[in-house]
């Protein structure tokens, strides 16, 4: 059993919730005395910093949302004068004003020890070598992988996103064991080692840890069986702290969320209502150690299920299921919730499909339509006409039994839907609601 700091990480359940008490009230203090947006904000709920005597006082705090960030943009959430705010990262801004977050010389030591708990549950060690291909730059994925494993004391191939060809011949050349991109660029990666007549048993890669958009269990077993590698799931929000909130460990029974930096909820998304352990809904986290950037109840989006049973592998830290999507990504047809995780889990089971996909969301008259455009293989498509007409009908049926709407297939030839180094685009929604 290998661990990062098992102290920390196998803590009892009643030290933890102590250790999260105290850092809850100390951050609460802080936003209160240092940032006039949550002064404001606490005031306006009628909540005072000496109101938290418990960890179920948490509830009356109030939420903390991207706009917050947007509406005091850039440094307007910050508790730290600009001299001690040592990294400032944010968001692409692709929808209005970037997010901006800003670290403390304290929160990016706290981000590396993060980040080398996380390699560590994923099997890495200062043996491994790890090849990163998160974007660096503002996107906190690179430099929060980087820092994490120069930590942990492993070889580090900082190539970041792009330039596949030469990634491939990296990892070959280097001896890379462990890959570190978004599970779409890592499948991006397997077609662009076919083209180059890499296989897998070429490489020296072990395990994959992919992260930064929602992907199924299918498309572990995809990317597991084409890398021929151990793939864990990562979780993180620049908001929160970048990569190394949440993984999971070698037995994959959900991610590990580090509940001694972070406070985990679940609420209904439509209410805010915190509801019990083992129920479905929107992820609320609270930072309890950052000081440059302290977040109060961030409403992450993501939907999930916590898990506070302690692990097969020894760790006591709650754990979150995969995400199934986004709550703002989730496309509502006729009254019905679509998620493309839902999706990408039908098609990765039928055979003659490839992982890339696009569903385009349309209005007719008053009447919602979806159509699901799937990538087939090279030998599926190059088949008779019969054949590609039998595979959209079993498509078809598949996903309106798996979802309950009516949808529209249309197959389409092999490398025609748009490839990503990053987070995939998997939803284009035409109504103008």
């Amino acid at each position: 059993m290998s661990y990062w700091d098992k102290e920390k990480e196998c803590m009892s359940r009643s030290d933890l919730e102590k250790l999260q008490l105290r850092r809850l009230k100390e951050t609460v203090f802080r936003l209160y005395a240092f940032v006039p947006a949550y002064q404001q904000k606490m005031d306006e709920a009628g909540i005072k910093p000496d109101d938290i005597k418990s960890l179920d006082d948490l509830k009356k705090l109030p939420f903390t949302t991207k706009n917050d960030l947007r509406d005091n943009y850039p440094f307007g959430l910050f508790a730290l004068p600009m001299s001690e705010v040592v990294r400032v990262h944010s968001s692409s801004g692709t929808t209005g004003k970037p997010t901006v977050v800003g670290y403390s010389k304290k929160d990016i030591d706290t981000w590396a020890e993060l980040m080398a708990r996380a390699l560590t549950s994923a099997g890495a060690s200062r043996l491994s070598v790890i090849q990163n291909a998160y974007g660096y730059g503002l996107f906190t994925g690179g430099l929060g992988v980087h820092y994490g494993a120069e930590k942990l004391g492993a070889s580090v191939i900082p190539t970041s996103g792009g330039n596949t060809k030469r990634q491939i011949m990296l990892m070959q050349d280097f001896g890379t064991t462990v890959l570190t991109c978004t599970p779409s660029y890592a499948l991006l990666m397997y077609e662009v080692m076919e083209e180059m007549g890499v296989s897998s048993s070429d490489l020296k890669l072990k395990a994959g840890i992919f992260g930064a958009e929602p992907w199924s269990e299918n498309m572990r077993r995809e990317i597991e069986k084409k890398l021929g590698i151990n793939a864990f799931d990562i979780y993180g929000l620049s908001e929160i702290i970048g990569p190394g909130v949440a993984i999971e460990c070698y037995c994959r029974k959900g991610l590990h969320i580090a509940e001694d930096h972070f406070i985990a909820e679940i609420i209904d998304p439509e209410t805010g209502e915190v509801l019990p352990e083992g129920a479905f809904g929107e992820l609320v986290i609270t930072t309890i150690t950052k000081e440059a950037l302290p977040i109060i109840r961030y409403r992450t989006r993501d939907l999930t299920v916590l898990n506070k049973n302690v692990c097969e592998c020894g760790r006591t830290h709650v754990r979150m299921e995969k995400v199934l999507g986004r709550s703002d990504d989730m496309v509502i047809i006729r009254g019905v919730n679509v998620f493309p995780s839902m999706v990408e889990h039908v098609l990765l089971n039928i055979p003659g499909v490839e992982p890339y996909y696009l569903l385009v969301v349309d209005r007719k008259g008053n009447l919602d339509q979806l159509e699901v455009q799937v990538e087939v293989s090279e030998s599926v498509f190059s088949d008779e006409i019969r054949k590609l007409e039998e595979l959209g009908a079993k498509i078809t049926k598949e996903l309106e039994s798996a979802l309950g709407v009516s949808v529209k297939v249309r197959l389409v030839e092999p490398k025609s839907i748009e490839r990503s180094e990053g987070k995939a685009k998997r939803v284009i929604d035409r109504r103008n609601i």
